[in-house]
């Protein structure tokens, strides 16, 4: 009879809830959206793109490497998501223990023996009573599989949550260490141009003070040229404080006092010949945000589908034993005593509770759903964007490194000119300085064609790879 009772009442449970066990989808739950026009005018097909590469096949700077790797190593932030990840990982422990049935071990005891104040032997003799139990309870006490079950979900979809802001911090932190370290070469190499403009600079103020001493130049050019060197010595002064800003920046990621990082130089840098995209669908799912708010619009699908759970019945299983020497029957010696349990409640009105809890699940579901189309829209763009400041950053690069080579030409054909007297010495200067200013042009261009690959990369959610 008693095992009738648990079958029926499963049964009950498996044709009621078949309507709450259905698994996420994304075409039936998410607004349909068109992932092959999702980059826009700048989507490209090829299978093997900037998304695939892994951050130590794009920065193969061995000394980048190192810092990456150190920095994912030290940082908090990162110590933070692993942490928030084993929080997840025990809810879920706990959800998966939720099916199992709780047990529970009690022993209580009494003493009494009757007093007379009368001191009546019959009464004085009566000995004292010591009944005993020990006993051990199991059971499932109001338990709605169906609920456990989703609940389950929601918090296995939580988890992945967890996962994927792991990835959003690591891909940040490697993007954010990438571009502080060619932030420094960068200015490594400002500060190598502006120390030879300083050098020229000085020389010529020296040549034109023995000028003015000789009679030959005035004071106005004198301090018009004094001041241009100062002005470039107050250049050098800026570059070098920032130099050591980016440094502190970057100790900061390590989690580390200010200190000097070693580094090599800007050429280090070689931009992957594949800038494509890759197909539209598996790059947006590899992006920790697309991955994150997925995984949230999923958690409020199981969650609805927990409000409808609460309407069906809630099973009752429980059994206890207990070894007692007294009962309501005076048992002496001792005897086991057993009981088994098992009901089924279906809730019929509670407050209207289980109806607004199921209206507010749904209405969270539906805001889900509008967030995960705007970060999928958003992932789009921010891709389209920086694939366009990639190309348009090297189309730029092609017309600054012809300017630096007329500028090459210039300055050496002016050399010359001087040395057969056929030129002074301020055309030398002037075209140094115009060579100077297309170097550093052509600096900056390299600095945002690299910047623009990072962002790209980030982009297209290759900064999460490990």
């Amino acid at each position: 009879m008693k095992k009738n009772i648990i079958i029926l009442c499963l049964a009950a449970l498996s044709m009621t809830g078949c309507g709450v066990l259905k698994n996420y989808n994304r075409e039936k739950v998410a607004q349909p959206i068109d992932v092959e026009k999702i980059y826009g005018d700048e989507l490209s097909g090829d299978s093997l793109g900037l998304g695939d590469l892994k951050w130590r096949e794009l920065f193969t700077d061995p000394v980048l490497q190192s810092l990456i790797e150190k920095v994912l190593a030290q940082n908090t932030n990162i110590k933070n998501a692993d942490l928030s990840i084993q929080q997840v990982n025990y809810a879920l422990k706990a959800a998966k223990w939720a099916y199992a049935p709780s047990i529970s071990l009690s022993a209580n005891g009494s003493v009494s023996k009757m007093w007379d104040p009368y001191s009546r032997s019959d009464y004085s003799n009566t000995p004292s009573s010591k009944p005993y139990a020990i006993g051990m309870t199991m059971g499932w006490q109001q338990v709605n599989l169906l609920q456990l079950r989703n609940q389950q979900k929601s918090t296995e979809m939580s988890l992945e949550q967890a996962r994927s802001a792991k990835q959003a911090v690591q891909a940040s932190l490697v993007s954010n260490t990438a571009i502080l370290y060619y932030t420094l070469l960068q200015l490594d190499e400002q500060l190598i141009l502006l120390k030879q403009t300083k050098a020229n600079w000085a020389e010529y103020l020296r040549m034109q003070k023995l000028l003015m001493e000789a009679g030959q130049a005035n004071e106005a050019a004198v301090a018009s040229i004094e001041a241009t060197y100062w002005s470039i010595c107050q250049s050098i002064d800026a570059v070098e404080d920032n130099i050591i800003i980016v440094e502190n920046q970057l100790s900061t990621l390590l989690v580390e006092p200010s200190q000097k990082i070693e580094r090599t130089s800007l050429a280090s840098f070689k931009a992957p010949a594949i800038v494509t995209t890759g197909a539209p669908i598996s790059i947006l799912s590899r992006r920790p945000d697309v991955r994150m708010s997925e995984m949230k619009l999923a958690s409020a699908f199981y969650d609805v589908n927990a409000a409808k759970s609460a309407f069906y019945p809630s099973l009752t299983l429980s059994a206890t034993g207990s070894f007692t020497n007294g009962n309501a029957a005076n048992i002496n010696p001792g005897a086991f005593i057993g009981q088994a349990l098992a009901g089924l409640a279906q809730p019929i009105f509670q407050n209207g509770r289980l109806v607004a809890t199921l209206k507010v699940s749904k209405a969270e579901m539906e805001k889900a759903a509008n967030d995960f189309t705007n970060t999928v829209i958003s992932a789009g763009n921010e891709v389209n964007l920086a694939m366009k400041l990639v190309q348009s950053a090297k189309d730029e690069s092609i017309f600054i490194d012809n300017q630096v080579q007329a500028q090459e030409r210039a300055y050496n054909a002016t050399r010359k000119l001087f040395a057969g007297s056929s030129a002074n010495y301020l055309n030398v200067i002037t075209a140094h300085n115009n060579l100077i200013q297309a170097q550093m042009t052509q600096i900056g261009n390299r600095m945002d064609i690299i910047n623009a690959t990072i962002e790209l990369y980030l982009a297209l959610g290759g900064g999460a790879e490990n």
